[in-house]
């Protein structure tokens, strides 16, 4: 999805909701989201702080979650330049436990943990795939982003704050893996 079909996607989602423009936007778990410079990041439509709050409406809060999705993503496995600015709004509305979208937000936690990992620049067939690490700059901002909100994540990993079945061991292992540092391979 390029940005012009992003931004048309952000356009049509808030025609279809319109009640998202006049709401209050104070909600804790987006203290800070009309700060960033959604509009700067290249691809990136100035309107996704409605699409975060549309997340907290329960019949809004589907469709936001797709559109968002689209928008956070620059194909099937690349993750987009605003992924890393959209993490600790993703992290902390993750966490609210009656959320509707809650299994969404923690999949595409789950999915940006996955793409943010570092490429094997010698391993040909994931390069081929992925791309060198050097031509997507916005993995190394997302790895930043997890390490940053670190604590936030690991309270939402806390097994008495994940209903049964909303996370399976290996996306858990995954989203561990996202927070804890890079070791280096031992010689």
């Amino acid at each position: 999805m390029d940005a012009a079909a992003k931004e048309a996607a952000v356009a049509r989602f808030l025609r279809e909701y319109p009640r998202l423009e006049q709401a209050e936007g104070g909600h804790h778990a987006l203290q800070g989201c009309a700060d960033v410079a959604w509009s700067r990041i290249p691809g990136c439509p100035a309107g996704i702080p409605l699409l975060f709050r549309g997340l907290l409406d329960p019949a809004a809060g589907p469709e936001a979650l797709r559109v968002l999705g689209n928008v956070l993503m620059n194909g099937v496995v690349h993750v987009s330049g605003a992924m890393a600015p959209a993490l600790p709004f993703l992290i902390r509305l993750a966490a609210l436990p009656d959320l509707s979208v809650r299994s969404g937000l923690v999949d595409l936690l789950i999915v940006a943990a996955e793409l943010s990992q570092p490429v094997d620049a010698d391993n040909e067939r994931q390069v081929l795939l992925l791309g060198n690490d050097r031509d997507h700059p916005e993995r190394e901002r997302c790895r930043a982003a997890f390490a940053a909100h670190a604590s936030a994540l690991r309270g939402l990993l806390a097994e008495e704050t994940l209903p049964e079945g909303l996370m399976g061991a290996d996306d858990r292992e995954c989203l561990l893996k996202a927070v804890e540092p890079q070791r280096s391979p031992s010689l």
